[in-house]
């Protein structure tokens, strides 16, 4: 995520504001394991230069993708770019309200022409495998109470008065809050990068301007992982819901602390004073590599807050074990699954 830096160092206000803005809309990206197209990074350089509004960024996209037709089983580039390009213009919009509506707009922006549930609420109920919990998933809600339960956790927030209250104590409320949001998983897909714009948006309210917006573009994948902690448990094996994750990401982002944010941690199997078993961390590799066929050893050691020298090892292990192998070079190639 180096690819405006420049913009940041060189401190010019709307072009640093601008290519904060793509930072966060990129990352975001990799909540669900996406990378956009080197065509995007360009096409938003030009519109950080001042050269081509948002708007023009939007069509060039569209256009690109008319010329150059993504093949349904190619990974899910188009989505990337044209995702991005959409957050990159809510997060440079002032206007925003808070409701429901407002909610189910947000993911009709985002997943137009790319879902077609786009801004709608799922009718089937879902699950969804998570590495962090070992392959359990969250129990989510009901599809037949979403409506309702959205509209009961919208109408407690406005309730609720933060006059008074700590600065620890708004952030555990907002933490609160925004984890019941997401288990709530309104939609088939699209439910974290729709929480995160919306979240973002609220927390410009007065007392929330000056969030540090860079840890949506560092730590998207962290992010995700704390609302799936927040709301998995399972008393049998002594594993609880903890927000304590959510909190240390929301006062870094809220109050610029420095919290470690390493994903490894959130595992239900990490323990900080006992090594994890060999196998359970290469099940964690070999999850990344399975959900990206494209992941880099360095993104995997981002991801899981560990060297790269560990990740290369871990990798070697699954190739000795005939479970992956390379095709193509390091830099252009792929992960293949050997069955």
């Amino acid at each position: 995520m180096d690819n405006f830096d420049e913009y940041l160092r060189q401190g010019e206000p709307n072009k640093s504001e601008k290519a904060k803005v793509w930072k966060t809309a990129i990352g975001l990206q990799q909540v669900d394991g996406l990378k956009p197209s080197e065509y995007l990074i360009e096409t938003a350089r030009q519109n950080i230069e001042g050269d081509i509004t948002i708007d023009e960024v939007k069509k060039r996209i569209d256009a690109y993708y008319q010329q150059h037709p993504a093949k349904i089983d190619e990974d899910r580039t188009e989505e990337a770019d044209k995702v991005s390009a959409r957050i990159a213009e809510m997060l440079s919009e002032q206007t925003f309200t808070f409701s429901p509506a407002e909610y189910l707009a947000i993911h009709q922006r985002l997943f137009q022409g790319i879902y077609k549930f786009a801004g709608k609420i799922r009718d089937y109920n879902i699950t969804k495998k998570e590495w962090v919990l070992n392959g359990e998933t969250v129990l989510y809600a009901s599809a037949d109470s979403l409506k309702a339960t959205l509209e009961y956790d919208f109408e407690q927030e406005k309730k609720f008065s933060y006059r008074g209250l700590s600065e620890q104590e708004i952030i555990e409320h907002i933490a609160h809050f925004v984890s019941y949001l997401w288990q709530i998983h309104i939609f088939g897909e699209g439910n974290t990068r729709t929480t995160a714009i919306f979240l973002i948006k609220y927390l410009r309210k007065p007392g929330f301007k000056n969030i540090n917006q860079d840890l949506f573009s560092e730590h998207s994948w962290y992010f995700r992982n704390t609302l799936v902690r927040a709301n998995y448990e399972d008393l049998s094996r002594g594993i609880y819901k903890t927000e304590t994750f959510l909190i240390r990401f929301l006062s870094n982002l809220l109050l610029k602390e420095n919290h470690s944010l390493k994903n490894r941690e959130m595992h239900i199997h990490f323990s900080d004073t006992v090594k994890p078993e060999i196998d359970t961390v290469n099940d964690t590799v070999f999850s990344l590599i399975k959900q990206n066929k494209d992941i880099t050893a360095d993104e995997i050691g981002e991801r899981l807050g560990m060297s790269l020298s560990t990740v290369r090892r871990k990798i070697k292990a699954l190739k000795e074990q005939k479970i992956i192998k390379r095709v193509g070079s390091d830099k252009t190639g792929y992960w293949e699954i050997i069955e």
